[in-house]
C-alpha cells in the first residue's frame, strides 16, 4: 500500500513543484502582470536623476506603500515632538527651572512645571497637539517662550494638513478604482459574424459606471528590422471594439471585446500549431472616469500566448430572471468551451465557401444592382423621337 502510493506522491510533488516553477518563469517574463504592475526595473540611474524624486516630493510619498506612510506619520510627529521639546528644555534649563538647579527666592518661572526632558516632552506634546492638561503652562515672563509656541503651532498645523492630504490621497487613488474591473484569464480566437477574432471578456464588478470609457491593446514582441537591428519590447497597436463600438461604452455589464484578425493584424501569420511557440505579450488597457469621483482610471492586464486558446468560445453569462432582471453570472466568466474554427486565417480565407463568396461579391460588383428609383426609359421610343 504504501509502495503504491508514494510513486503518486512523487509525481504530484513533482507537478506541483513545475507547475511552480513555470508560474515564477511565466511571471518574470511579463511586462505586465495580470494585475495591471509593471514589471520592470531602472538601473544605472545618475545621481541627479534620484534628486528629482525629492524635487516631485508630494508624488513620491503619495506613491510609496503604506508601511511607509505610517512609518512617516508616526516619524513625523513624534519627531516634532521630541525637536521642540530640546528648545523648551533649553529654555528652562538657561532660566533655572530644572530641578537640579539652584534656585533663588523670588525666582520667575518661564514655564510652570517643566523641571526636566520628559516634562519638557510631555509640554511640547500637549501644546502642538492642543491637550492642555493645565499643570504644565507658559508664564509670560519670557518672550523667547511666546515666539516659540508660535511656531510650533504652526508647524503642527501643517503637519497636520500634510499627513491628512496624504492619508486621502492615498485611500482615493484611482487605482483602487480599477480593481473593481476585471478581465477574463484568458483570450479566445474563434468565428465571431463570418470572421476570425480574437476575443476577451472585460467586467465592471460596480454598479456605478465608468464613462467615456476607451479600449486600446498593445502587442509587445521581439522583432528584427531588415538592417539586422533588433528591437526588444516592439510595440505594435491592437484595435478592440465591441458591437455597441469603440467609444464611450455602456459599461454596465460584462462586455466581450474582439479584434478582427485580417492582414493588418500581428495574428495574421499565427496558427492552432504555431501559437504557442510564438513570443508575444498581449497588453489590454482600458480607460475610463469613475462617475461617483469624477477621477481618470486605466485598467491594464496581459495575455502571453499560453492563456490565447484557439478554437474555443466564452460561455454566456447574461441571462434574465423571472421577475425582470438581468443577471450576471460570474462562475462562467472566464469558462470556455470548444466551437468550430478554422485552423488558421490563411485557411479560413481559402475555403471553397469564401471564395464562392467573394466571386458572388464580385460579380455582383460588376453586374451592379437594379435601383427601383430610376425611371424605365424605352430605348425604341427614344429612337423614334430623334428621327427628323
Amino acid at each position: 500500500m504504501v509502495s503504491l502510493s508514494s510513486p503518486r506522491m512523487f509525481q504530484f510533488v513533482r507537478r506541483h513543484i513545475h507547475d511552480h516553477l513555470t508560474e515564477r518563469r511565466i511571471h518574470r517574463t511579463r511586462l505586465v502582470t495580470k494585475d495591471g504592475r509593471c514589471n520592470i526595473e531602472f538601473g544605472n540611474i545618475e545621481y541627479h536623476n534620484h534628486v528629482s524624486f525629492l524635487v516631485d516630493f508630494w508624488t513620491t510619498v503619495v506613491e510609496i506603500r503604506w508601511r511607509f506612510v505610517l512609518l512617516l506619520f508616526v516619524a513625523s510627529y513624534i519627531g516634532s515632538w521630541f525637536f521642540f521639546s530640546l528648545f523648551w528644555y533649553w529654555i528652562a534649563k538657561s532660566n533655572g527651572d530644572l530641578i537640579e538647579q539652584n534656585r533663588t527666592d523670588g525666582h520667575v518661572w518661564c514655564i510652570d512645571n517643566v523641571n526636566g526632558l520628559t516634562t519638557a516632552f510631555l509640554y511640547s506634546l500637549e501644546t502642538q497637539t492642543t491637550i492642555g492638561y493645565g499643570g504644565r503652562a507658559l508664564t509670560g515672563h519670557c518672550r523667547g517662550t511666546v515666539a516659540l509656541i508660535i511656531v510650533q503651532s504652526l508647524i503642527g498645523i501643517f503637519i497636520n494638513c500634510f499627513m491628512c492630504g496624504l492619508i486621502l490621497a492615498k485611500i482615493s487613488l484611482p487605482k483602487k478604482r480599477a480593481k473593481t474591473v476585471t478581465f477574463s484569464e484568458t483570450a479566445v480566437i474563434c468565428l465571431k459574424k463570418g470572421t476570425l477574432c480574437l476575443l476577451i471578456r472585460v467586467a465592471n464588478l460596480r454598479k456605478t459606471l465608468l464613462i467615456r470609457s476607451q479600449i486600446y491593446g498593445k502587442l509587445l514582441r521581439t522583432t528584427v528590422t531588415p538592417d539586422g537591428e533588433t528591437i526588444i519590447l516592439d510595440q505594435v497597436g491592437i484595435d478592440f471594439a465591441v458591437d455597441v463600438g469603440k467609444d464611450n461604452l455602456f459599461f454596465v455589464c460584462p462586455l466581450t471585446l474582439y479584434h478582427v484578425i485580417d492582414t493588418a493584424s500581428p495574428f495574421y501569420d499565427m496558427s492552432e500549431d504555431n501559437l504557442q511557440l510564438q513570443d508575444f505579450e498581449l497588453v489590454v488597457f482600458l480607460d475610463g472616469t469613475a462617475e461617483s469621483t469624477s477621477s481618470t482610471c486605466q485598467v491594464r492586464t496581459s495575455f502571453i500566448p499560453q492563456e490565447v486558446q484557439w478554437g474555443y468560445s466564452f460561455l454566456p453569462i447574461i441571462s434574465r430572471t423571472q421577475k425582470g432582471k438581468y443577471q450576471v453570472d460570474f462562475s462562467n466568466f472566464s469558462r470556455t468551451v470548444r466551437v468550430t474554427t478554422p485552423h488558421c486565417v490563411h485557411c479560413f480565407h481559402s475555403e471553397p465557401g469564401q471564395h464562392n463568396q467573394n466571386n458572388n461579391q464580385n460579380k455582383h460588383h460588376k453586374q451592379g444592382i437594379d435601383n427601383p428609383g430610376f425611371e424605365v426609359i424605352d430605348i425604341q421610343d427614344t429612337v423614334d423621337v430623334t428621327k427628323m
